[in-house]
């Protein structure tokens, strides 16, 4: 059942964090890297500042503010097109 969370948790994290940062989703599967990758960089970040937690809802923001920064550490370095 942690599987399902994981992915769950991943998907809606992706989601919001297109949402933040460009406005709108990338399609599902882009949403569901995005927000497993931005999970697991959002969890190693909030580990090294020595922020621990638990519960649904902490997963969540930890996972959404690691899908914002990593979708903007690729705008760095991708042009947008017009």
């Amino acid at each position: 059942m942690s599987f399902v969370w994981f992915i769950l948790i991943g998907l809606v994290a992706g989601w919001l964090g297109n949402l933040i940062v460009k406005g709108s989703g990338s399609g599902f599967w882009i949403n569901l890297v995005v927000g497993i990758v931005g999970a697991v960089l959002g969890g190693w970040l909030m580990g090294l500042a020595g922020f621990g937690g638990g519960g649904l809802i902490w997963q969540l923001v930890v996972a959404v503010i690691g899908a914002v920064l990593l979708l903007l550490i690729v705008s760095l370095f991708t042009r947008r097109r017009a």
